[in-house]
């Protein structure tokens, strides 16, 4: 029970009076009684005024909230407060809300919440306050319980209370970056549109139709036996094919640590790999995860459909970097035991120097020719903004010299996998995720695999 301003005003129209007369003349007679009289009546005037507020056990609160936040992404709680009240006419009271959310999440809005209430439809008062948290990094999060104080129904006490309210909520990695990018797959006509399946010709090996030969077509492609029965030469069309296998394998090792733009590369590559896992499942392709540091983290083997993408996203959500060297070698040949077909296979990792990526470059040449390799490395902007900074002192001389050193290791690397016959791309992590699924597109309108 906490006394409000109201209960020491009132409390003090009694207790001075009552002090300055004490002694002298005015102590003599029998006023200072009934000062004390009135202020011990104040006393228990507040506490019935406290057993007559409404009770914890009519007070019911719970949090509207989303099943999954979003990381990177302003996510929005509402606490929806239910006063059953004793009596149809009774107040409707007004209640300052504070909700225990996890500390790790940013506040976005005020930490103590003003809740006006008012009677519904059905009888009861309600209120709903709302504010939004700020998630910075991936994992399961716990909210505590929701506290509540309002006035008494004469303002002399401000009731307190806890109410039991714990629960869990995951962040998970950014899926409505992955939705952009399937529109974006749309409008380059390259997956179904709506909800029929649409033909996409191009150089793939899927038989289309036959047509007309026309200037400038491929010999190669010319039906011989379809010219012979029509008398006039005949071109084979052909479709981008389906049911490809796409493998998608993340790094989850030390160079995978460093943050960008409020998000850690890993991140970044999360992020990435669930847009071209979102595109490629609604395009008909089979999609797979691997996830690996010095060991296999999970495997998710190549399969088809949006609940596949369900199945990522479950799988990725909770993984984090860790400060170790990733092991090329188990990955690699664990993607060779359990992936058969043939895949094109996306490495998101990185790339610091020459002896780093040795080991790299050993197992992609292993890929071959089975597999259709592509690594992806984040650019470093750190290393990119030194180099390109006009130098002040003899220190960012030097600096600047190991940063294109770096810089150039890094591109002989790439260049090394290119020779070896894989696919390279070295973006910067705000354009990794489109760059990425612009790739998969020209390997599918080329028909590389």
């Amino acid at each position: 029970m906490i006394f409000t301003r109201r209960f020491f005003i009132l409390f003090a129209l009694g207790v001075l009076p009552m002090v300055v007369m004490w002694t002298g003349f005015a102590a003599r007679t029998n006023l200072k009684w009934w000062l004390l009289g009135y202020d011990l009546l104040l006393l228990a005037l507040a506490f019935v005024d406290y057993k007559l507020t409404e009770k914890e056990s009519q007070l019911e609160v719970r949090r509207v909230m989303p099943r999954r936040f979003m990381i990177g992404e302003e996510n929005e709680v509402q606490l929806h407060l239910t006063v059953k009240l004793a009596r149809r006419r009774s107040r409707a009271p007004l209640f300052t809300i504070k909700d225990e959310f996890p500390p790790e999440l940013e506040l976005r809005g005020q930490r103590l919440l003003t809740a006006k209430t008012r009677r519904s439809r059905s009888g009861e008062v309600e209120a709903m306050v709302g504010y939004k948290l700020y998630a910075a990094s991936r994992g399961d999060y716990s909210f505590g319980n929701v506290a509540l104080r309002w006035r008494s129904r004469l303002g002399l006490v401000v009731k307190q209370v806890s109410l039991p309210a714990a629960e869990s909520v995951k962040v998970y990695p950014n899926i409505n970056e992955a939705k952009r990018y399937e529109l974006f797959a749309q409008r380059n006509r390259q997956l179904m549109a709506g909800m029929r399946r649409t033909r996409l010709r191009g150089q793939g090996r899927e038989f289309e139709s036959l047509r007309d030969y026309v200037l400038g077509d491929e010999l190669r492609h010319v039906s011989w036996t379809a010219t012979a029965r029509r008398g006039k030469l005949t071109t084979r069309q052909y479709q981008i094919e389906r049911n490809q296998n796409i493998v998608v394998m993340i790094d989850a090792g030390r160079l995978m640590t460093s943050r960008i733009e409020h998000l850690s590369k890993l991140d970044h590559a999360i992020n990435a790999a669930l847009a071209i896992g979102y595109v490629a499942t609604s395009g008909g392709d089979n999609v797979g995860l691997l996830v690996f540091n010095r060991q296999v983290v999970s495997y998710l083997p190549p399969q088809r459909g949006h609940s596949q993408l369900s199945a990522m996203t479950e799988a990725l959500y909770n993984v984090k970097a860790q400060m170790i060297e990733p092991s090329y070698a188990r990955a690699f040949q664990y993607l060779s035991q359990n992936c058969k077909r043939r895949s094109l296979v996306v490495i998101l990792t990185d790339l610091v120097d020459r002896d780093a990526s040795a080991e790299l470059l050993a197992y992609t040449a292993s890929l071959l020719p089975r597999h259709l390799p592509l690594i992806v490395t984040i650019g470093d902007n750190d290393l990119r903004a030194l180099v390109a900074t006009e130098p002040k002192a003899v220190a960012d001389v030097y600096k600047q010299s190991v940063a294109e050193e770096l810089l150039q290791q890094r591109e002989e690397a790439l260049a090394r996998i290119t020779e070896l016959g894989g696919l390279v791309l070295d973006v910067q992590a705000g354009q990794l995720s489109f760059q990425l699924v612009n790739k998969y597109l020209q390997v599918k309108e080329r028909g590389l695999l």
